[in-house]
């Protein structure tokens, strides 16, 4: 059981994994050369057995292509991931190709741990890489991996609640946080409160992200500051507030304790009607909440000061600088990143592939929500997007701070204001250390 924080936060697949063919759970460290004198190269990641199964399933047709080079792979739940990858370069026996923690990046990249891919050029195609999806890349002018999938937020409605209560979806183009809580309210007051308009985690990062970007202010600065003003903040948490008092928000202790998984959420049970999810769990959620969610995008897009929703990467391909076979790490990369028959033996289990021509060419392996998803994910790398600089290092104590004074708000313990005030005191602490 987790808290439900970390229920509305969970985006990504994690769990126990069950060993596959040449790829074991947990890692500890792999050789240089295979017994058979081909070279060896050592691939971590976070993930399951599922994702497990996929993921040596593209490795497999890599192999194949490249008979001099066998792939050693070893995965770990998210949980620990972080921990044991860090034990591993202060060992001295970094992986040759892992998966990089976006709130990790800068903090390997200063220490010079990544291979920057500038200096390789010609190895890693990157040509059909939307400028947004390169932009998660980089720290300064240096490259530092390629997204092992790209994923966004968008806003699920359950559209068999709002048909059987008379209440119209709004444009998801162009609605506004107010168009938002008219629609919850209208939910609530129809359906007798037998269903809840919407339910939005004030406390998850991600959804303040696009809410502060939209108000044309920066989570981070360019040089690593929390750059979020105090009435930015005030009135995310006043927001919530108001529509609560309406009606359309759930009331104070309504979620509680529950699991983590699409079939555990709310929105699954019936009991509210909309809700963000990450836009790759759109089949998940659709298949346990009935079949007729409709997704939508953020509220406020249409008329804030620039938009705010943004491309993201669960985590970035990234080769350690001290691999002992960089370039056979660097096709493989490549591989991983615009091979069309790997990306189908893949799927979508990191998200959509980084490639647009990719993407596209996989989509009709799909099914159709996974298709509605990478549609909603290419069409806004169209849109100008603002470049989000890396999470510096410190950045984990700001999440935690708004987990932990989110329920204060709620139950009326700290006001919006006041809220406001100890998350920025906690983020400028964070990120001083």
């Amino acid at each position: 059981m987790i808290s439900r924080r970390d229920m509305l936060r969970t985006a990504g697949l994690t769990g126990l994994g069950l060993a596959v063919a040449a790829c074991g759970r947990g890692f500890g460290g792999g050789g240089s050369e295979a017994a058979s004198g081909k070279i060896q190269l050592n691939m971590v990641w976070w993930g399951d057995a599922f994702r497990a199964q996929k993921t040596q399933a593209a490795l497999d047709l890599f192999m194949k292509a490249n008979p001099g080079i066998t792939v050693k792979t070893e995965y770990q739940d998210s949980g620990p991931y972080k921990d044991k990858l860090a034990t591993r370069f202060a060992a001295g026996n970094p992986p040759d190709l892992m998966m990089m923690r976006m709130d990790s990046l800068r903090e390997y990249a200063d220490r010079k741990s990544l291979l920057n891919l500038n200096d390789h050029p010609g190895i890693v195609d990157t040509a059909n890489l939307s400028q947004a999806a390169v932009n998660l890349t980089k720290v300064g002018d240096a490259v530092y991996g390629i997204p092992s999938g790209l994923n966004a937020i968008g806003f699920i409605v359950n559209k068999t609640i709002t048909d059987q209560y008379g209440v119209t979806i709004p444009d998801g183009a162009t609605w506004t946080w107010q168009d938002l809580a008219k629609f919850a309210k209208e939910v609530t007051d129809k359906s007798g409160k037998k269903v809840y308009g919407t339910l939005v985690d004030p406390a998850t990062l991600a959804n303040l992200v696009v809410y502060v970007s939209q108000q044309g202010e920066d989570l981070f600065t360019a040089d690593g500051k929390f750059g979020v003003s105090e009435a930015t903040l005030t009135a995310w948490f006043q927001m919530f507030e108001d529509m609560r008092k309406e009606g359309g928000f759930p009331p104070a202790g309504f979620v509680e304790t529950t699991g983590s998984s699409p079939d555990q959420s709310y929105i699954a049970k019936g009991s509210v009607a909309s809700q963000i999810i990450p836009s790759n769990g759109l089949l998940g959620y659709n298949k346990v909440s009935g079949g007729n969610l409709v997704l939508l995008g953020i509220p406020g897009e249409a008329t804030a000061k620039r938009r705010g929703t943004n491309i993201g990467t669960p985590a970035l391909w990234s080769i350690a600088a001290s691999s002992k076979h960089p370039k056979e790490a660097l096709q493989l990369l490549n591989f991983l990143i615009n091979d069309v028959e790997a990306n189908k033996a893949m799927g979508t289990t990191r998200g959509v592939p980084a490639s647009t021509v990719v993407a596209d060419a996989i989509k009709p392996t799909m099914e159709k929500d996974d298709q509605v998803a990478t549609d909603y994910l290419i069409g806004l790398q169209k849109q100008t997007l603002v470049a989000v600089p890396p999470y510096p290092k410190g950045a984990s104590g700001i999440q935690d701070e708004l987990t932990a004074v989110a329920p204060e708000v709620e139950h009326g313990r700290l006001t919006p204001a006041e809220a406001a005030k100890k998350v920025i005191e906690a983020a400028t602490k964070a990120l001083s250390q």
